[in-house]
């Protein structure tokens, strides 16, 4: 049995209210996921500028 088969099950047996305390925990995380992922999308980008040619790398790897 999967992991989202067993957060299924667990899922049908809350009370009524825990359902809405459990989408504000997983929207957190999947906000959470995607504010870390931002910075590092951003600096790749910015890295790019910076990263060697094809004749750059020859080059270094001739010395």
């Amino acid at each position: 049995m999967g992991k989202r088969e067993l957060i299924a099950r667990e899922l049908d047996r809350l009370p009524e209210q825990d359902p809405d305390k459990l989408l504000a925990l997983l929207r957190s995380l999947r906000d959470a996921h995607t504010e870390a992922a931002t910075p590092m999308l951003a600096a790749e980008s910015a890295l790019a500028k910076d990263w060697l040619t094809p004749e750059e790398d020859a080059a270094w790897a001739n010395l």
